[in-house]
């Protein structure tokens, strides 16, 4: 149970890269970008064939989000220059990309387990600190000794590159271009009268969040070993489901919180998913189904509990009308009283 909970909190703090993606896209620009189903497998397939032919693997990594950042302009390019509707400037996209995904792979499938990745040079640096022996150690302390994780070094280094990427990011939306951004989203009519371009805004912005999915794409690619060209179906509901659980379960009170909310998200997704997929019934063909269930619930439950707490509000509201009415009518009976014994 420890080593499944563990993968899916290394697996949850990779995607959150990939959430944070789609956060910016939808609730920052207000753009439904399905591009991403499309750019995650990108930044994959750049990655792994680069990797595959000798290039340095943080190089590939690299370069795999500069691939989603394009991939992304060109859905903005498409949406502001050519006037389509959002939603289809990112299908038009994603369809695209597959072909493209197809082009750069050559194949499928491009399998990266007898090759050296980002993460296999991270285990490596880590087994060399000590630190996979030393928690290992903790662990089998407490009891947990019959299922300790392979290596934590992958753990540790995701956890500092998606906390520098949150930290960039929320940085960058306090900027003057990052604030532009924003605006952006909340009313185009508004930025526009103070000469704010925000095609520009909008091509940068999906710009953006599409790096950050196709370098989730990559890191997922390098963990999992292979680059599959069907890897990014559905990456759009994982991406909505942390975004929505995160934003249900911590708040919206800043950006830092929201920021901070969607990783969180990523990793509670992953965590659920991994144990309902321990249920006896369920397979992981399920896992799509799973996932919708998991966002319907994300969706309705928050309004349905402040429509409980609502309730609620209104019943105190109508015992502390009806409590004053009675404490006025009893006055009223006293003082009446109270005249009455005078005269």
């Amino acid at each position: 149970m420890f080593t499944s909970i563990f993968g899916a909190f290394e697996s949850g703090i990779i995607y959150a890269i990939m959430a944070l993606g789609v956060y910016l896209s939808f609730r920052i620009l207000d753009f439904p970008d399905l591009t991403v189903d499309g750019s995650f497998v990108t930044g994959a397939a750049v990655a792994a064939i680069m990797i595959v032919n000798g290039s340095n693997p943080f190089a590939a990594t690299l370069t795999a989000l500069v691939a989603g950042f394009i991939a992304g302009s060109l859905t903005g390019l498409i949406h502001t220059v050519g006037k389509v509707n959002a939603l289809l400037s990112g299908i038009l996209m994603m369809i695209a990309l597959y072909s493209i995904n197809l082009r750069i792979m050559g194949k499928s499938n491009v399998p990266l387990l007898n090759t050296d990745t980002a993460m296999t040079s991270v285990r490596g640096f880590f087994e060399k600190t000590g630190i996979d022996g030393f928690m290992n150690g903790l662990l089998t302390a407490v009891g947990l000794g019959d299922s300790l994780p392979q290596t934590w070094g992958i753990l540790l280094f995701m956890l500092i590159v998606t906390f520098a990427i949150k930290f960039l990011t929320d940085a960058f939306l306090k900027t003057e271009v990052g604030l532009a951004i924003r605006a952006t989203g909340d009313n185009k009519r508004m930025i526009r009268s103070f000469s704010s371009n925000t095609n520009l805004m909008i091509i940068l912005g999906l710009g953006l969040s599409n790096a950050m999915v196709a370098f989730s794409g990559a890191l997922i690619a390098q963990q999992g070993g292979f680059a599959d060209v069907g890897m990014g179906i559905g990456m759009i509901i994982i991406g909505l489901a942390s975004v929505i659980i995160g934003e249900a379960l911590f708040g919206t009170k800043s950006i830092a919180r929201t920021t901070l909310a969607v990783i969180g998200g990523s990793i509670i997704y992953r965590i659920v998913v991994t144990l309902a997929l321990r249920v006896e019934f369920l397979e992981p063909g399920d896992m799509k189904l799973i996932t919708a269930v998991i966002v319907i619930l994300a969706l309705t439950a928050p309004k349905m509990i402040e429509s409980y707490r609502e309730k609620k509000r209104k019943v105190k509201r109508q015992l502390d009308n009806l409590q004053m009415v009675v404490v006025s009518s009893e006055g009223r009976g006293k003082a009446g009283a109270a005249l009455k014994s005078d005269s």
